[in-house]
């Protein structure tokens, strides 16, 4: 996940729990490193789950009309 002045915190909070099924404090620790660092990690997936997540997640943040990005990576 990427970093992006324009997406609310909240709203990442939520997307990491909603598709990528992590606790409300994990979120929040996630979503605090991604703020901190420009970059995180929401999970390590095959290939093809972390492609269907990605893909959801931006989507969904489109739909709401927010620019976060996602970027898969090999491990």
């Amino acid at each position: 996940m990427m970093n992006d002045d324009y997406t609310p915190m909240e709203f990442v909070v939520h997307v990491l729990q909603h598709f990528f099924g992590r606790t409300a404090d994990e979120a929040t620790q996630i979503m605090l490193n991604v703020h901190q660092r420009g970059v995180g990690i929401c999970g390590i997936y095959s290939f093809e789950i972390a492609e269907t997540k990605a893909s959801k997640t931006m989507e969904y943040a489109r739909q709401k009309e927010h620019p976060l990005q996602l970027q898969l990576e090999k491990e």
